[in-house]
């Protein structure tokens, strides 16, 4: 199956940047549409960001301005550049691949922890 994998959480400062990666594994095309999901302790997963295999990107209203998106179709990989990090970012990002050609082709990463906070 396919296999998502985060990198790049961390601790992080009010106004901070952090950068976070997302590598997807085996596969050998590329996921119709990455992103990320963010959950924080008590609230539903919701969507920050996403990019489609052209490139086309959407963001959560709350990030836009400080977050973007992007994506290495060749590597499976997406980022997510976080700046002027708030601690309401605070939560567990979630990487997430699409394949919409494969039944339940929806895959989700183990999630990495960001902490924004003095």
């Amino acid at each position: 199956q396919v296999q998502l994998v985060e990198s790049g959480g961390g601790l992080v400062q009010p106004g901070g940047s952090l950068r976070l990666s997302c590598a997807a594994s085996r596969i050998s095309s590329s996921l119709d549409v990455m992103g990320w999901y963010r959950q924080a302790p008590g609230k539903q997963r919701e969507l920050v960001a996403s990019i489609t295999s052209s490139g086309t990107a959407n963001y959560a209203d709350s990030v836009k301005g400080r977050f973007t998106i992007s994506r290495d179709n060749a590597k499976n990989t997406v980022f997510l550049q976080m700046d002027s990090l708030k601690p309401e970012d605070t939560a567990v990002y979630y990487c997430n691949g699409v394949m919409r050609s494969v039944w339940s082709g929806n895959y989700w990463g183990q999630g990495t922890q960001v902490t924004v906070s003095s």
